[in-house]
């Protein structure tokens, strides 16, 4: 199918939480641990984060309590399990130093860092579209990068492709199986909304994301970021 509109859709029931989301594509990726600038850019982020906020003062920005109140409506506490947008300027706060993955999985947390909103990226050649945003099934599996294989109990909402493979447990963790690896070459990119998340704000997310993979990563976006809500 095309890979633009239609690629996600959202349930009915997942519709009726908040939940938005905006995405985008883009192709001829190349996958490195190293590209001209980023360490420079990992470096300033941490500066800009630690002057701006401090430990206590990130709980109270009105965007990361917008995702810790939707992870208590769905009865996961966000104190032990952190949206994953809050959970990386956490560690630039305690670490001092920006965590490098690739220079895609990079891309996306300097936007997510910036915005507060919790970016997804998947190898577009590793799922079965279209996508659609709906509850769990009770008994499915998730098999998350950096942790262990889980089965869900049907409370979580997720992004799950036409086979019923999971890609994300919204709005914190990916899946291993869609991550992104060397010899990845197209990537979806999904910045992820909930009430008090204004539309503008995930739109601009994705449009970041895709920004900074063009530069570090030597891609082309396919389109403009298509908001679904």
């Amino acid at each position: 199918m095309a890979l633009q509109e239609g690629l996600i859709t959202m349930d009915p029931a997942v519709r009726r939480l908040g939940v938005h989301v905006a995405y985008t594509v883009l192709e001829g990726v190349v996958v490195s641990r190293e590209a001209e600038g980023l360490e420079e850019h990992g470096r300033r982020l941490v500066e800009e984060v630690r002057s701006r906020y401090t430990l206590e003062s990130l709980k109270a920005n009105p965007v990361v309590r917008a995702y810790r109140d939707f992870m208590w409506r769905l009865g996961i506490d966000p104190t032990k399990t952190r949206p994953s947008s809050e959970a990386l300027v956490r560690r630039l706060l305690r670490r001092g130093s920006f965590p490098r993955i690739n220079n895609v999985v990079d891309s996306g947390n300097f936007a997510s860092v910036e915005t507060l909103v919790p970016i997804g990226l998947y190898d577009v050649d590793r799922f079965s579209p279209p996508l659609v945003l709906r509850y769990a099934r009770r008994g499915e599996e998730f098999n998350p990068i950096g942790g262990e294989r889980e089965v869900l109990n049907g409370s979580e909402v997720v992004l799950a492709d036409s086979r019923g493979r999971i890609l994300h447990i919204y709005p914190h963790r990916d899946s291993r199986e869609t991550m992104i690896r060397e010899g990845t070459r197209r990537v979806l990119v999904v910045s992820a909304g909930v009430p008090g998340v204004s539309r503008s704000l995930v739109v601009e997310a994705a449009r970041l994301t895709a920004s900074y993979i063009e530069r570090y990563a030597s891609a082309r976006t396919l389109f403009d970021p298509v908001y679904v809500g």
